[in-house]
């Protein structure tokens, strides 16, 4: 059985997770500037807790962004010394897709419309739907005003707005259902998507452990499917 290690320290949030043996174990923590000197104490809590050694990981998941550039370097940076170290695969997953999966995880929701507060007047934005028990993205990411943000084209039925870039919420011509402007990412949802990225074959080598911070890129959705 799989056993993978998963940590995020994108957002004002550090959270790790352990799935062991079909077991969740995870620590989650609001520490804003001490996710550098608390991830690694945290990663081996959790070790101890399920009574396993580094060795014993398979692969290592990891929030790629996009969110705080410090803390996205940080996430790759730690993944990647132990990656090297352990000779294991790495498991790139967005940070938008996280707060999705914890949407639906908490609130049963099926779609939701995921936004992080980006500073600079912007947003980090991505739509995701419901699909065989992952949250998928619908269309594309996107750092942009909040303005700007839509729904996927011919989008339907009701949507939850989650994240921090919600406190935006009067300023974003989309009206979701219901939405948390609290909601920030965590690991135990970071091993969901994880293991389905696993499954599908996705892992890659610890030295494509890289960062999304889509400033990089144009700020513009892509078409939706």
């Amino acid at each position: 059985m799989t056993t993978l290690l998963a940590l995020d320290t994108a957002t004002e949030a550090c959270s790790v997770a352990l799935l062991h043996e079909g077991r969740a174990f995870g620590r989650h923590a609001v520490i804003p500037r001490l996710h550098a000197q608390r991830v690694l104490p945290m990663v081996q809590e959790l070790l101890g807790e399920a009574g396993i050694a580094l060795s014993a990981v398979d692969a290592i998941a990891f929030g790629r962004g996009p969110g705080a550039f410090t803390g996205v370097r940080i996430a790759v940076g730690v993944v990647q010394g132990l990656a090297f170290a352990l000779q294991r695969p790495v498991l790139p997953v967005s940070d938008l897709a996280l707060l999705a999966q914890r949407a639906h995880r908490e609130r049963g929701v099926d779609q939701v419309a995921a936004a992080i507060d980006a500073r600079m007047d912007e947003v980090y934005w991505g739509c995701y739907r419901l699909a065989e028990g992952e949250m998928r993205l619908v269309g594309g990411e996107a750092v942009l005003a909040p303005e700007r943000v839509e729904l996927p084209r011919l989008a339907s039925g009701d949507w939850f707005g989650a994240g921090t870039g919600w406190t935006h919420a009067e300023r974003m011509p989309v009206a979701p259902t219901a939405r948390d402007a609290d909601l920030l990412p965590d690991a135990l949802d970071l091993l969901s998507l994880a293991g389905f990225a696993w499954r599908r074959g996705e892992a890659v080598p610890a030295e494509q452990a890289q960062p999304v911070y889509l400033r990089d890129k144009v700020a513009t959705p892509k078409g939706v499917r």
